[in-house]
């Protein structure tokens, strides 16, 4: 065999192992994105299950809080309703869920006796917790799709990852209500 023809093997050998570790980068990538969406939907469910227990601790207090209460109910179904794999329509329905449950912590200031209650300060430490675990998923699922959406539009990736079927993925993102300082009185 002659020199060239070897020098031809190797650079296409190279380019092979060069397309194959970008490839598996992507999918790697990826799938970590997928997954880390996949958190964020398990909190958002685990949330979504509390709050019927929650609202009913409400109700026997505060039972001409009609309207705040429906409106919790009713966002809760929206965001089930959202779906687990589209990023922007599940953020604007648990941002919305998000608004309702402020609302409705409101309306418990209202009711002495519903903060002292042993039932519903469990189930409101029970949604703090939940809460948190939702804000780090979600946190988690953006550096994902950061690393992914970095990767493909660095080099050599940005030449291969459309052919390979790779898109951007969108970041889940707070609406602009839920980015202002709550106001305080006393």
């Amino acid at each position: 065999m002659s020199t060239t023809l070897i020098a031809g093997l190797a650079a296409i050998g190279l380019l092979i192992l060069l397309l194959v570790g970008i490839f598996n980068r992507l999918v790697t990538l990826k799938v970590r994105t997928s997954e880390a969406w996949s958190q964020i939907d398990v909190q958002l469910k685990l949330r979504a299950d509390l709050l019927p227990n929650l609202v009913e601790t409400v109700k026997g207090y505060a039972a001409h809080e009609k309207t705040t209460l429906e409106n919790v109910i009713k966002a809760r179904n929206m965001a089930q309703e959202a779906g687990t794999m589209d990023p922007a329509k599940a953020a604007a329905a648990d941002n919305m869920l998000s608004g309702a449950l402020k609302s409705l912590f409101a309306v418990t200031e209202n009711y002495p006796e519903l903060k002292a209650n042993q039932n519903f300060i469990m189930l409101q430490t029970e949604l703090s917790g939940i809460e948190a675990k939702i804000a780090y998923a979600r946190q988690f699922y953006n550096q994902c799709v950061m690393a992914y959406n970095q990767y493909q539009t660095s080099m050599p990736a940005v030449f291969f990852a459309a052919a390979f079927g790779h898109k951007s993925a969108v970041f889940f993102q707070a609406e602009e209500a839920d980015k202002k300082v709550p106001e305080v009185k006393f």
